[in-house]
């Protein structure tokens, strides 16, 4: 394997849907703006996912695309501390998908939570095709091809990770078992010096025998550390303390992120599938006035009838924007009607559309200049390319394929 610290790599992506909305930037984004400073970050724009249940009309694609890329901008991803690109632009992905469709069993895949349910939620789409039942490989694909450690989700898609996880143990299983493994093995544990080398044997055992995992966190640190010992040998011994053969393709484990808090403007989750939403650039008059014209409790039919904040959309905005004192003044003036309801929106209209302000403001630069987008998504293209191009040069050699 490459000189790749899958610990420290993410990859993360998103459907081009078109513009995103608030929900997206509290969900996803301000938690990729956050990552992009502590790790090594793949952000890409999933369009092969997009065709998956939209293959029937892929007319608004293009400028979902771009659209989505901006907003990306606008949210403070940086092309200069992540990697942006577009996944239909590494064709790698296809050919690593093609490949380790090979060895992956179709009950893993009909297997997965969210087949069904999606079937069940667009009963009126086709879905009973190879490209939708083979998403979540795709999706493997995906996280494999770059190695990453580390793959940001919600709690419904620890699945997705999890048929990851399977796929690369079955295809390290397969392939990682090179003939002579334990002698190459056993030769490079002598290369690391007799004192290494017994705290190697130690932790395996450990490890090995009583499962214990700071020790096997302690044997991988320790391998990392080593400065006499080839790259190919490093892996050998990082599968070889697991009992496994030399580890190809790295399992990823779910990086969970904070559940969205973010409500829409009916109360329910926002979600333009619901037309509930504010548009991450929504221009502040038209936010203005989808906050004014909210429903509020409907108990308060009159300006003197009291109310109970609980039961009106408007107080889940409040618990996202609004500080202890705001909250604690809707409590009590709604609940004694000492406020009427358009009082109790205007601080919650200012604070979104402060929010708003800096996004606005970086969105500028890019609305106006796409080439510039484009030379950013070029860029991230190919810096993808050179990362996919390494993974898939090990793939082939494991599978027999690198041949002239």
């Amino acid at each position: 394997m490459s000189s790749v610290d899958s610990q420290q790599r993410i990859l993360s992506g998103m459907r081009p849907t078109g513009k995103l909305h608030l929900g997206h930037y509290h969900g996803v984004l301000k938690n990729w703006v956050k990552l992009q400073h502590e790790f090594e970050c793949f952000f890409f724009v999933a369009d092969w996912h997009a065709l998956t249940t939209n293959y029937d009309d892929p007319s608004g694609i293009e400028d979902s695309v771009w659209d989505m890329v901006i907003d990306w901008l606008a949210a403070g991803v940086n092309p200069g501390s992540s990697t942006m690109f577009i996944q239909s632009k590494v064709p790698e992905h296809a050919e690593l998908h093609l490949l380790l469709s090979m060895i992956t069993p179709l009950g893993w895949l009909e297997r997965v939570p969210t087949y069904k349910d999606q079937q069940e939620k667009l009963r009126e789409k086709d879905l009973a095709t190879y490209g939708f039942l083979g998403y979540p490989l795709l999706q493997s694909a995906d996280i494999l091809m770059y190695r990453a450690g580390r793959v940001p989700v919600g709690a419904d898609q620890v699945s997705h990770v999890e048929i990851t996880r399977e796929v690369a143990r079955r295809f390290n299983h397969i392939y990682g078992r090179e003939p002579g493994f334990e002698e190459q093995a056993e030769g490079a544990i002598v290369k690391m010096g007799k004192k290494n080398a017994k705290l190697y044997r130690t932790l395996k055992k450990r490890y090995q025998e009583e499962g214990d995992m700071e020790a096997l966190e302690t044997a991988r640190a320790l391998l990392k550390e080593q400065q006499n010992i080839s790259l190919g040998d490093r892996e050998r011994l990082y599968g070889y303390i697991e009992g496994g053969g030399k580890v190809i393709l790295p399992e990823p484990q779910p990086l969970l992120t904070p559940e969205s808090k973010m409500p829409g403007l009916d109360g329910q989750k926002m979600s333009k599938s619901y037309n509930n939403y504010i548009g991450l650039r929504e221009e502040p008059d038209s936010v203005a006035q989808k906050i004014r014209t909210m429903q509020t409790d409907p108990q308060r039919v009159r300006r003197t009838d009291p109310g109970e904040p609980e039961k009106c959309p408007v107080w889940g905005l409040h618990q996202v924007y609004s500080d202890a004192d705001t909250q604690e003044w809707v409590q009590t003036g709604c609940r004694s009607a000492g406020i009427g309801c358009l009082e109790c929106k205007k601080p919650l209209i200012d604070s979104i559309i402060e929010e708003q302000r800096p996004l606005h403001e970086r969105a500028r630069e890019y609305e106006g200049n796409p080439d510039l987008v484009h030379a950013i998504i070029e860029e991230g293209c190919e810096h993808a390319r050179d990362a996919a191009r390494d993974t898939l040069e090990e793939v082939r050699t494991a599978m027999g394929l690198n041949y002239r």
